[in-house]
């Protein structure tokens, strides 16, 4: 079956999410809901939802046939005491993760996080939890053929 790279690309970020990702978090000192795919809740779980998009190609980048793809992940967390420890505690993961995988596991050329934003609930105590955003920009060369 053929796949287009951006299944790839979002396979490949899922299985980061599901694999190192919960394993670094697995390897803190104090315990961190881990990451599943599919509608978990009740803080047993997080699931993030992952955005693609393809980026404007410049001249230059349509003649080298180089595609440049932005990708935000959002955690969303119910609102429990640690959820703003958690956000850290998923961003930080990512981050090392991704640092230790930049090209996905030979998908994308290189991956890079372009911001983290960490954005706590309008009112304490309202129900409302805390969110991470993280934005990503992937680059692969040489597809359009």
């Amino acid at each position: 079956m053929n796949e287009f790279i951006e299944q790839k690309i979002i396979g490949a970020v899922q299985g980061l999410l599901t694999g190192q990702v919960n394993k670094i978090l697995g390897e803190l000192e104090f315990p961190i809901p881990q990451i599943e795919l599919g509608n978990y809740g009740k803080g047993y779980a997080v699931a993030p939802r992952i955005s693609l998009m393809s980026c404007e190609r410049t001249e230059k980048e349509r003649i080298i046939l180089l595609d440049s793809y932005t990708m935000t992940i959002t955690f969303d967390l119910p609102e429990v005491r640690d959820s703003e420890l958690f956000c850290y505690a998923y961003g930080g993961a990512l981050g090392r993760a991704l640092h230790e995988n930049t090209t996905l596991g030979g998908v994308v050329d290189r991956v890079e996080i372009t911001g983290k934003k960490y954005v706590p609930p309008k009112m304490l105590n309202c129900g409302e939890g805390w969110s991470l955003i993280v934005s990503l920009h992937l680059t692969v060369e040489g597809l359009n053929k």
